[in-house]
């Protein structure tokens, strides 16, 4: 028997081991988070009954957009019973610095806290939680438009990849009740004098603030928009 033959044999049982896959996952307790399942909530019809609030700037509005295909899924949305709020966070960051100082890479940072209330007279905060994301795309500055575009086209992929895991986590929330992990709030920021700044009119050094990290921005490439004025 030739190895094509043997090979070809042992292939003939496969599809009847995928279509009783299923089972076997269900018996080990495997469970799929959108499908429907006696006397359990109905993810999908639940998810059409979210409303997401409006979000400002282009990311924002690309992040609603996701959100909003995310929760529709197959069908019309009829956001009557839920309210989500989501306050996004996109940093940039320099990376690949060059010796003529320009980066050949930007890193782009996304981040999200959701919060998902009931609609009534006195709306109660019935879920929360945080997703992070991580893209980034490369420097042409000989092709302004070509940057511009890749630039685009990245917050785009940050913002379907913050969508679908808010998406995600909500799901689970109203299959299991159960509160996604909470990024714990970021004590005193740290910041750093910046050497090559002009003083300003108080005789005050401007002053840097550090990231998450306490790295100052500098001396990474990060944008930063805490470095006109001392704390």
């Amino acid at each position: 028997m030739n190895r094509t033959a043997f090979m070809l044999r042992l292939a003939r049982p496969l599809p009847a081991l995928l279509l009783l896959l299923p089972l076997l996952l269900d018996g080990c307790g495997f469970k799929p988070l959108y499908g429907e399942q006696e006397g359990q909530t109905n993810i999908s019809a639940e998810m059409k009954e979210i409303y997401v609030n409006n979000l400002p700037e282009r990311v924002g509005q690309q992040l609603r957009l996701a959100l909003q295909q995310f929760m529709a899924q197959d069908g019309p949305e009829n956001p009557h019973k839920y309210r989500l709020n989501v306050i996004p966070r996109i940093s940039t960051e320099a990376i690949d610095i060059h010796n003529d100082n320009t980066a050949g890479r930007q890193r782009i940072v996304g981040s999200a806290h959701w919060m998902l209330y009931s609609v009534e007279e006195h709306p109660r905060l019935l879920a929360q939680g945080d997703t992070t994301t991580m893209d980034g795309y490369t420097s042409s500055f000989e092709q302004y438009f070509a940057q511009t575009l890749n630039a685009e086209t990245a917050f785009g992929r940050v913002a379907q990849t913050l969508a679908a895991q808010i998406a995600q986590q909500v799901a689970v929330w109203l299959r299991t009740g159960t509160n996604p992990l909470i990024r714990p709030a970021q004590g005193p920021k740290t910041y750093y004098p910046i050497p090559t700044a002009i003083p300003n009119s108080n005789n005050e050094t401007p002053m840097d603030a550090g990231a998450d990290d306490a790295i100052p921005a500098m001396a990474t490439g990060r944008s930063s928009g805490e470095n006109d004025g001392a704390p």
